[in-house]
Formats: C-alpha cells, structure tokens, sequence
C-alpha cells in the first residue's frame, strides 16, 4: 500500500502560526528528528501518519492542551498555490469547490473531500485524513480554520460556517471551541463536516477568467501527473523492503515483483526524477536512522536488517549519508526521528 503524504505548505502554515504563538519550534523539531530547515525543502510532503507525532510534540512542548483550536486562530491564509488559482480565476465559488476536488492530492494523498447541498444549506464532508488522523482533535480543529481563513480570503470576507462536526470527542473546553469557530459545533458525528449557506455557492469571483482557468487547470493537472510518477518510488520501496533482509535486492528483482520489466522501472524512476541506487539508497539510510534513533537494536542487527553484507560497508555508507558513525547517530538522536519517512 502506497504511503499517504501530505503536502509540506500544510506543515509551513503552521509553522508560521507557531511562530507567531512565540512556540519554541527548535524544540518541536528536535522531538520529531528534523531541524527547521527541512520545513522549507522543495517539494516536500511529509508521511501523513507522521501528524500524530507532531501535534503529540506540539501540545507537550506548548503546554496548551488546546494547541490545535489556537494555532487555527493564527493560521496565515494558504496563497500562491494552485488551488488558490483554481478558485479565483473560476466564475463562483461553488464552481471553484467543484474543481478543487479534482486536485486534492495536490494538498494531501488522504484527502477525499466532497460536498453536497441539504436544502438551503451546504456541507463540506472533510474526508481529508486517514482514520486514525481523522479523530485526531488537534488536527481537526485547526485544519477545519484553515479552510475558514482560505474561504473567507476568496469569498471577500462573505464565507461563514452555520455549524461544524467533528468526530473527535471532547471532555472540556465544548463553548471555547465554539467561542472560537462562531458557530454551533458537534462532536463524536460520524465524518468531520462543515456547513454553510448554500447562497455562498454562487458568489461570484471578482477575478474569474475563463482562460486564466484553462491555465491553472492545466498546471495542476500537470503537478497531480508529477505526483502520480512518483508514486513508482513508494511502489519500489515497499518491495525492498520485503527483500532487504534476503540481501538480494536488485533492479530485475523488483522489477519482476512488479510483474514489468527492467527497463521500463528503469523509465518510470527516471522520469521521477530518481533511479533504483538512489532509491535503495535513500530507504536503507532512513531505515538505519529510524532503527537506530528509535529501536534498541543492536548495530549487527541493524547492518542485516538495512540489507549490508558487512558492518563495515554499513558503517562506511552510513557515515556517508550522515557524516556521523552510527554510534554517534544514535547518541544524538534516540527516541527521535519521528518524521523520518519523509526525508
């Protein structure tokens, strides 16, 4: 199964409201493995799985068991992104929602929102996380704002929600929440929803432009193709990691798993932009990290399970990638490294 990733703008955004809450993100991304560097990588998407960690790190470093419903408050509104384009160059916002669904991925790989019309009401299913991340309060309640800000900035001020469900459960704090959000909310609902006035629909953007839209459909039909090419690289890795600790990892190996041939993977990771070295590279070097920074794995243990023939190729390649042996490694980083499937 391919791993879910969510685009790394969702991961600045917040970034940009811990640092205007005065968080103490240095300390945030040391729990997680990363350094703030890496919030600014291109192109990044982070393992979608990965948001249990880092609103876990979030609220014991804050001290704010509310931390999410607060960081919300704060958000930046999401700009210069294609969606952005999507929704301003369309005639309504109602017709900006409807092609917004076709590129979602282009926010997160869990993302399956939709909406519908119950009467003189309309309602945002915001299927937008997998099952476990979907309960997860913090990223609800500052997700749910996120939107908010983003439909409001678009809508000219006008866009306002009449009631939001969630399906997390709360044992404190029911008026706060919608104190902040300034509309009824519901909790323990089967999906997480949000309601609003189906007049909004038909807003018309100020900026709609029919060829404008041609274009940024094109663009982001072009960005989900790009992510689509990639997906071969999450494909590749869940194979070897099958194979690895048999020592027998080759590219016709993989290949024949995937029931094509060797040349045309050879293709498909070159128009990744990658090639199988550099992806079996990349996999053994997270795999050594995660085991060592987070497992008490002994280090002959670790060179057979990174797929080594020796431990002194291992430490050779090890100290390669990190600059570090992996003893020093895993002094600097253990229990850390929570976010290491993305890098």
């Amino acid at each position: 199964m391919q791993e879910l990733r969510d685009a790394g703008v969702m991961l600045r955004l917040i970034y940009q409201a811990m640092k205007t809450k005065g968080i103490d993100t240095d300390a945030i991304f040391d729990r997680l493995g990363v350094n703030e560097q890496y919030v600014f990588t291109d192109q990044l998407r982070t393992p979608h799985n990965a948001q249990l960690y880092f609103w876990q790190a979030t609220e014991e470093v804050s001290g704010d068991r509310d931390i999410g419903l607060h960081l919300g408050q704060v958000l930046p509104v999401y700009k210069g992104q294609v969606l952005e384009y999507l929704f301003l160059s369309s005639p309504t916002f109602g017709e900006g929602l409807r092609r917004a669904q076709n590129y979602q991925r282009l926010l997160s790989d869990a993302a399956n929102t939709d909406f519908l019309v119950e009467g003189d009401e309309a309602c945002m299913v915001l299927d937008a996380a997998s099952d476990e991340v979907s309960r997860l309060r913090h990223f609800n309640e500052c997700f749910v704002q996120g939107l908010m800000i983003f439909f409001r900035s678009i809508t000219e001020g006008q866009f306002r929600c009449s009631r939001i469900e969630f399906e997390h459960q709360r044992d404190h704090g029911q008026e706060h929440v919608k104190e902040v959000l300034g509309c009824d909310v519901v909790f323990g609902a089967p999906e997480n929803r949000m309601y609003f006035p189906v007049s909004l629909l038909a807003h018309p953007s100020p900026h709609a432009e029919p060829e404008l839209l041609d274009l940024h459909e094109r663009f982001a039909s072009e960005q989900i193709a790009r992510l689509e090419k990639k997906d071969i690289v999450g494909l590749v890795e869940r194979i070897v990691a099958e194979l690895l600790d048999s020592g027998e990892v080759t590219l016709d190996g993989v290949a024949e798993r995937l029931g094509i041939k060797a040349r045309t993977l050879r293709t498909r990771l070159t128009e990744a932009e990658t090639s199988f070295n550099q992806v079996l590279a990349d996999f053994r070097y997270r795999l050594a990290r995660q085991l060592l920074a987070t497992t008490d794995e002994s280090i002959d243990e670790i060179v057979y399970l990174t797929g080594f023939s020796e431990p002194s190729t291992f430490y050779r390649a090890f100290k390669r990638w990190s600059g570090m042996t992996p003893i020093e490694y895993r002094k600097t980083a253990q229990g850390k490294d929570a976010m290491v499937g993305a890098m």
